[in-house]
């Protein structure tokens, strides 16, 4: 069950997105920024860099990690994949 913090942030978020969508048609004066709002996070998203190490992953239990010390799974010991 959400906490309440996250259920807070979550619905402050919801009536910001409402807001700049009235606000956006108002400006605007045409319903086509329904259709186009919704691709605005991916002109925002990062790019990747390639910084961070790939996800290794152990094939008998699934644990994952991108840790790069970590060679076994502490779990069971298996060499990660």
């Amino acid at each position: 069950m959400p906490s309440r913090s996250r259920l807070l942030t979550a619905a402050v978020g919801l009536l910001a997105s409402l807001l700049v969508s009235v606000v956006a048609y108002v400006y605007l004066d045409t319903l086509l920024v329904f259709l186009l709002l919704p691709f605005v996070p991916f002109l925002f998203r990062g790019g990747d860099d390639g910084d961070e190490p790939p996800v290794r992953s152990c094939p008998e239990c699934g644990y994952r990690t991108r840790a790069i010390d970590h060679e076994y799974c502490p779990r069971d010991g298996t060499r990660l994949e």
